[in-house]
């Protein structure tokens, strides 16, 4: 069972309810590999806390599921 989902203080969330089902957009342009597709649910999920907060995965999310929370500093 992937950890991340649980956790508020990753840097990339995502919404379980605007996720869909098998939707592979965010993974596909994650520079790093740092979210990936739960299969059991078919939800993407942040299996690594390595982000670069880049923001692709959340641009090009359809439904605005995927939320980049970029610290303090950075903005």
């Amino acid at each position: 069972m992937p950890l991340a989902p649980q956790r508020a203080d990753v840097p990339v969330t995502i919404d379980e309810s605007k996720c869909i089902d098998g939707c592979t957009l965010c993974v596909d342009i994650c520079p790093l590999d740092s979210l990936a597709i739960d299969e059991s649910s078919g939800k993407a999920y942040m299996h690594v806390d390595e982000c670069w907060y880049c923001g692709p995965c959340a641009a090009r999310c359809p439904t605005g599921a995927v939320t980049v929370n970029m610290p303090y500093l950075l903005r």
